[in-house]
């Protein structure tokens, strides 16, 4: 384990002397301490040639050993991505946009045929027209009227046109003042459990299928 060491050891003092005569006896050359500024020179020129043997000897440069600090690069400006901004209308609804769709345009007095789904306004599924397992659905047909739909889901209808999805969030007021107020499940247990809610705003998801 001692010869490689030695044999390295030996081959700094070869590589040394070959650089200057002072490196020949490398234990018992000293450098001389200049007696005036005038001096200073040679000395240091001497220093930083050791410095640079031993440096070059062992694989290194200067240049890599350099304390200055490295100049960072620019890091480029990220654009923000587009953010789906919420309509509120007057009544207190708020609308946003999935989907813009094609066609006609719904009006008050139109019948619509659509599917929706209805959530708490924590996410809590209440109901919807789709099958969350099979993906079937059966879609119910609305008058945008003032007497059978809850007025909040009739202001989301109203503009949109065939194949356009909407979200919305109803507040209470314009949602199930009473019961006979459409769209509602059709089964005892989907439509207790609406019931059970009309007193907080919901959201709705809303697919336009057809102006009739």
């Amino acid at each position: 384990m001692e010869v490689p060491q030695f044999q390295a050891s030996l081959q700094f003092r070869r590589f040394l002397a070959s650089q200057s005569p002072c490196f020949k006896d490398i234990e018992h050359c000293k450098i001389a301490a200049p007696k005036s500024s005038d001096e200073r020179v040679p000395s240091l020129n001497v220093k930083k040639l050791l410095r640079r043997s031993v440096l070059q000897l062992v694989g290194l440069s200067p240049i890599f050993i350099s304390t200055r600090p490295v100049l960072s690069v620019p890091v480029q400006e990220m654009k923000e991505p587009d953010v789906i901004r919420t309509l509120k209308l007057a009544s207190g609804v708020r609308i946003q946009d999935v989907v813009e769709g094609e066609g006609p345009e719904a009006h008050e007095g139109d019948s619509v045929e659509i599917n929706y789904v209805c959530r708490r306004s924590n996410g809590y599924f209440v109901h919807s027209t789709v099958d969350q397992f099979s993906g079937e659905s059966a879609p119910v047909i609305l008058p945008l009227d003032d007497t059978q739909i809850i007025e909040g889901l009739k202001e989301v209808l109203i503009g949109m046109k065939p194949g356009g999805k909407r979200r919305a969030l109803i507040p209470p007021s314009l949602g199930y003042i009473n019961e006979n107020l459409k769209p509602v499940p059709e089964d005892f247990g989907p439509r207790r459990s609406l019931m059970s809610h009309v007193k907080e705003p919901l959201i709705f998801e809303v697919q336009l299928l057809k102006v009739l």
